[in-house]
């Protein structure tokens, strides 16, 4: 029984190995707890890196819950500390950058399109981050930066600082994105309020705000397909 084998990945049959059964077979074929293994690659206190994969899985409910976890929380499974949750942590960012398309060039026409966009980077975010997506006279994408990082509860945002890139960038429109780390995408107050100086500033710079995208875990609001942003703010 697996038990009864050694704790030293090394000294497994080579097939049964996470990495070299990954080189063999791919990584699809490998499990979650084997991945994690491949990423922790040593040991601690008598435990393979695949039982501290195990075990991580087991504290953290799943991959998941592990991408959601800070460094700190992670640490505190016995064996993991601050370098290996560090590579963690790392592994799971990259793979949400592969998810999220690149969007220079690209022409966004639905409130769908942008939550598309940003539902992969978003979602699993503890804190709120506000985006600004920086258009073209077409309404092709120039770029998008994040505005603020805000608390578990808010982002502070100053329209201000919003436009600042856009000025900078001759962008002819905008549109704002932030995530809700609750997973409600209703508007609160604040977020409707903002939105309305948002749109005026834009205005008095001549630069449009075609609309503002909430994304939760699941799915989205926009402002503009709820009547919340005005037809007379998306004219020319």
């Amino acid at each position: 029984m697996e038990n009864n084998r050694s704790n030293h990945l090394k000294s497994w049959p080579a097939g049964e190995r996470p990495r070299e059964r990954l080189l063999q077979h791919g990584a699809e074929a490998l499990t979650d707890a084997q991945l994690l293994a491949i990423i922790i690659r040593s040991g601690e206190g008598g435990r393979t890196a695949l039982d501290l994969g195990r075990e991580l899985l087991e504290q953290f409910g799943d991959l998941a819950g592990i991408a959601r976890a800070g460094t700190s929380e992670i640490c505190t499974v016995k064996g993991i500390g601050p370098a290996k949750a560090a590579e963690i942590k790392a592994a799971f960012e990259l793979g949400r950058r592969h998810q999220k398309p690149s969007l220079a060039g690209a022409s966004l026409c639905a409130s769908s399109e942008v939550a598309g966009y940003f539902l992969p980077r978003l979602k699993d975010a503890k804190r709120e981050e506000f985006r600004c997506v920086l258009l073209d006279t077409k309404n092709r994408i120039i770029k998008d930066e994040t505005v603020s990082i805000g608390s578990l509860t808010a982002s502070l945002v100053h329209p201000r600082d919003t436009f600042k890139t856009a000025v900078r960038e001759s962008a002819a429109a905008v549109i704002f994105v932030h995530n809700h780390p609750s997973g409600d995408t209703r508007p609160s107050q604040e977020d409707i309020l903002l939105t309305k100086r948002l749109v005026q500033a834009g205005e008095l710079l001549g630069i449009r705000v075609l609309d503002h995208v909430i994304v939760g875990n699941e799915g989205h609001f926009s402002f503009r397909d709820n009547g919340l942003i005005t037809q007379a703010s998306l004219k020319e």
